[in-house]
Protein backbone atom coordinates (compact mmCIF):
# COMPACT_ATOMS: atom_id res chain seq x y z
CA UNK A 1 0.00 0.00 0.00
CA UNK A 2 1.86 3.45 -0.48
CA UNK A 3 1.47 6.43 1.29
CA UNK A 4 0.13 9.33 1.19
CA UNK A 5 2.05 12.29 0.60
CA UNK A 6 2.39 14.19 3.56
CA UNK A 7 1.51 18.03 3.69
CA UNK A 8 2.77 21.17 5.66
CA UNK A 9 0.89 23.68 6.81
CA UNK A 10 2.87 26.50 8.70
CA UNK A 11 0.53 28.68 10.93
CA UNK A 12 1.64 32.43 11.53
CA UNK A 13 -0.53 35.22 13.49
CA UNK A 14 -0.25 38.52 11.88
CA UNK A 15 -1.46 41.70 12.73
CA UNK A 16 -3.37 42.81 9.54
CA UNK A 17 -4.47 40.07 7.34
CA UNK A 18 -5.29 42.13 4.07
CA UNK A 19 -1.43 44.01 4.42
CA UNK A 20 0.00 40.50 5.34
CA UNK A 21 -1.15 39.03 2.09
CA UNK A 22 -0.39 42.07 -0.33
CA UNK A 23 3.12 41.71 1.32
CA UNK A 24 3.56 38.38 0.25
CA UNK A 25 1.69 38.23 -2.95
CA UNK A 26 4.43 41.06 -4.11
CA UNK A 27 6.83 37.89 -3.42
CA UNK A 28 4.91 35.75 -6.06
CA UNK A 29 2.90 33.66 -3.65
CA UNK A 30 -1.15 33.00 -4.21
CA UNK A 31 -3.50 31.97 -2.09
CA UNK A 32 -6.31 29.23 -2.06
CA UNK A 33 -9.20 30.76 -2.08
CA UNK A 34 -11.33 27.95 -0.59
CA UNK A 35 -9.35 28.24 2.44
CA UNK A 36 -9.19 31.98 2.70
CA UNK A 37 -11.56 34.42 4.67
CA UNK A 38 -11.73 37.61 6.46
CA UNK A 39 -9.79 35.05 9.51
CA UNK A 40 -6.87 33.67 7.56
CA UNK A 41 -5.73 33.04 4.66
CA UNK A 42 -3.91 29.93 2.91
CA UNK A 43 -0.76 31.21 1.23
CA UNK A 44 0.51 28.39 -1.50
CA UNK A 45 3.96 27.31 -1.26
CA UNK A 46 3.43 24.37 -3.32
CA UNK A 47 1.19 21.30 -3.85
CA UNK A 48 2.27 20.14 -0.41
CA UNK A 49 3.16 23.13 1.63
CA UNK A 50 1.11 26.06 2.81
CA UNK A 51 1.49 29.06 5.37
CA UNK A 52 -1.85 29.90 7.09
CA UNK A 53 -1.71 33.33 7.71
CA UNK A 54 -4.29 34.33 10.57
CA UNK A 55 -5.65 37.38 12.65
CA UNK A 56 -4.10 36.82 15.92
CA UNK A 57 -7.21 36.79 18.18
CA UNK A 58 -7.97 33.37 15.74
CA UNK A 59 -4.64 32.17 15.65
CA UNK A 60 -4.92 32.04 19.85
CA UNK A 61 -7.49 30.08 19.65
CA UNK A 62 -5.53 27.49 18.94
CA UNK A 63 -3.14 27.52 21.60
CA UNK A 64 -3.08 27.93 25.07
CA UNK A 65 0.29 29.96 25.05
CA UNK A 66 0.84 33.29 24.52
CA UNK A 67 2.08 34.78 21.42
CA UNK A 68 5.76 35.30 20.77
CA UNK A 69 6.96 39.06 20.43
CA UNK A 70 8.35 39.13 17.31
CA UNK A 71 10.45 42.50 17.75
CA UNK A 72 12.63 40.73 20.06
CA UNK A 73 12.19 37.18 20.43
CA UNK A 74 11.90 34.67 17.40
CA UNK A 75 9.78 31.52 16.94
CA UNK A 76 10.86 30.14 14.05
CA UNK A 77 12.71 30.36 11.06
CA UNK A 78 10.90 30.12 7.38
CA UNK A 79 13.20 29.03 4.83
CA UNK A 80 11.51 28.39 1.19
CA UNK A 81 14.04 27.47 -1.99
CA UNK A 82 14.02 29.31 -5.30
CA UNK A 83 15.19 28.29 -8.81
CA UNK A 84 18.57 30.05 -9.16
CA UNK A 85 21.13 32.35 -6.67
CA UNK A 86 19.54 35.77 -8.81
CA UNK A 87 16.09 34.68 -7.98
CA UNK A 88 17.59 34.79 -3.93
CA UNK A 89 18.42 38.09 -4.68
CA UNK A 90 14.86 39.38 -6.47
CA UNK A 91 12.75 38.12 -3.81
CA UNK A 92 14.96 39.11 -1.21
CA UNK A 93 14.81 43.23 -2.75
CA UNK A 94 10.90 42.33 -3.49
CA UNK A 95 10.72 41.41 0.50
CA UNK A 96 12.63 44.79 1.58
CA UNK A 97 10.79 47.29 -1.39
CA UNK A 98 7.33 45.82 0.18
CA UNK A 99 8.13 46.59 4.05
CA UNK A 100 10.43 43.47 5.19
CA UNK A 101 13.21 44.29 6.99
CA UNK A 102 16.84 42.86 6.73
CA UNK A 103 17.62 39.49 9.57
CA UNK A 104 20.95 38.87 9.12
CA UNK A 105 23.73 39.20 6.43
CA UNK A 106 23.88 37.29 2.97
CA UNK A 107 25.17 33.59 3.38
CA UNK A 108 27.14 32.40 0.48
CA UNK A 109 28.52 28.60 0.89
CA UNK A 110 28.84 28.46 -2.93
CA UNK A 111 26.84 25.52 -3.50
CA UNK A 112 24.13 26.99 -1.41
CA UNK A 113 23.52 31.06 -0.80
CA UNK A 114 20.76 32.66 0.94
CA UNK A 115 19.36 36.27 2.15
CA UNK A 116 16.86 36.09 5.30
CA UNK A 117 14.45 38.98 6.00
CA UNK A 118 11.60 40.36 8.34
CA UNK A 119 8.11 40.18 7.04
CA UNK A 120 5.51 42.85 8.48
CA UNK A 121 5.19 41.04 11.87
CA UNK A 122 8.48 40.07 12.31
CA UNK A 123 8.59 36.96 11.29
CA UNK A 124 11.88 35.84 9.91
CA UNK A 125 12.23 34.56 6.65
CA UNK A 126 15.13 32.64 4.69
CA UNK A 127 14.72 32.09 0.79
CA UNK A 128 17.74 29.94 -0.67
CA UNK A 129 18.91 28.44 -3.50
CA UNK A 130 20.77 25.08 -3.44
CA UNK A 131 22.98 23.98 -6.33
CA UNK A 132 21.11 21.06 -7.72
CA UNK A 133 24.58 18.98 -8.05
CA UNK A 134 25.72 20.12 -4.73
CA UNK A 135 22.47 18.53 -3.24
CA UNK A 136 22.47 15.28 -5.51
CA UNK A 137 25.89 14.22 -4.06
Amino acid sequence: MAKASRQIFVNLPVADLKRAMAFFATLGFEFNPTFTNDQGACMVVNEHACVMLLVQPFFETFTRKGLCDTRDRIEAINAFSVASRAEVDDVYERAIGAGGQPAIEPQDYGFMYSRSFQDLDGHHWEVLWMDPAAAAA
